[in-house]
């Protein structure tokens, strides 16, 4: 049954008129009433319908861009090349631009969806999600049915950065999705390091929940199990936390403790290994002589590090200018609607035999 406008404001308690003044911000509406309509609209799955909306649909001049951390450069180098090529080749209704907007959602899965239905009722003309999903059955639900309601309201949706969720039939919804070669990228990393010699290799690994995570560490894995390393060894081995350098410090000194002994260490991202490489130099540890480290991603910083860091480096520019010639529909979808974007191995000083080799 279609949720109609009075739908809204008898479970609000308020006007219907009420409901439009919030959903068009058009008159002042006391703050404690905005929060219930806005309430009763999410509960109820309130969406705009009839031939005024479907026009709406058809013209908006709207994108919403996602991140998880705009402050991040993963993100913020993904979300400006996406905004650019909004803006060069989108024409709005009145011949200029299009409106492209940057969520950042600090991770928070709710924030995620909140900000999904806020770009379905302005009737958003695309959104373009970046970077890994939260593996959380619930969410992953709740996320494949935004994108449907998105779809059929004819938003184009395109994820840069992750995979469509296995399994959800919602891949029909989406316009495209450009996925990293995370595990790829993760494996070959690894390979590197026990070419040169290594074998007690520690891992810090980002949040467990993310599927950018376990696409790493699964690659890392694969190396180290072909290479002989035992299962418990490698969990043994493996420390998870944050993307960000505190995170790279905090696991690399709990690594230590682990394994003494340790000839190199692998981090989640290349803000991590930073992270490590100051909690290796504070242990008095010299890179690579006593200790290689390596990260992923490429950030522009990489090759200034002191030693330059060895990494994976992903094409996070030309990914999101794409997503964006995606978004707004002047580049035509791969086939199946997925592409994998390719990781290529950066060989730096920061990565070198394991001492007494």
């Amino acid at each position: 049954m279609t949720v109609t406008l009075a739908d809204v404001a008898a479970r609000a308690r308020v006007s219907p008129a009420t409901v439009s003044r919030v959903l068009n911000g058009n008159y002042p509406v006391a703050a404690s009433t905005r929060e219930r309509v806005l309430r009763a609209v999410d509960e109820l799955d309130y969406v705009l319908n009839g031939p005024a909306s479907s026009l709406a649909a058809a013209t908006s001049d709207l994108v919403g861009i996602l991140v998880n951390d705009i402050a991040d450069p993963f993100f913020g180098i993904m979300a400006g090349a996406a905004q650019s090529a909004i803006g060069e080749g989108a024409s709005g209704r009145a011949g200029g631009e299009k409106l492209a907007v940057v969520c950042n959602t600090g991770g928070s899965p709710e924030r995620e969806l909140r900000y999904l239905t806020l770009l379905q009722r302005q009737r958003a003309a695309a959104v373009v999600l970046t970077g890994g999903a939260l593996e959380d059955p619930g969410h992953t639900a709740a996320m494949t049915a935004r994108f449907a309601k998105l779809a059929d309201a004819g938003t184009r949706v395109v994820l840069c950065g992750r995979p469509p969720a296995p399994g959800t039939g919602g891949d029909a919804a989406i316009t495209a999705a450009l996925a990293f070669d995370n595990r790829g990228g993760g494996r070959r990393l690894t390979e590197h390091l026990l070419a040169l010699g290594h074998r007690r290799i520690g891992y810090v690994a980002g949040p467990a929940e993310r599927t950018t995570t376990r696409h790493r560490l699964e690659g890392h894995r694969e190396a180290m199990t072909a290479a002989g390393a035992a299962d418990e060894e490698l969990r043994r081995l493996t420390v998870h936390g944050p993307y960000d350098r505190r995170s790279g410090y905090d696991a690399t000194l709990e690594l230590l403790r682990r394994d003494p002994e340790l000839t190199a260490v692998v981090a989640a991202n290349d803000t991590v290994a930073l992270g490590a490489c100051a909690a290796l130099r504070d242990q008095g540890l010299r890179i690579p002589e006593d200790v290689s480290v390596a990260g992923f991603d490429d950030l522009p910083f990489s090759v200034d590090a002191v030693p330059a860091l060895t990494t994976v480096r992903l094409p996070l520019s030309e990914a999101g200018a794409r997503a964006g010639r995606l978004a707004i529909g002047t580049e035509t979808p791969p086939p199946g609607g997925i592409a994998k974007i390719g990781a290529e191995l950066m060989v730096r000083a920061s990565t070198g035999r394991p001492r007494g080799a």
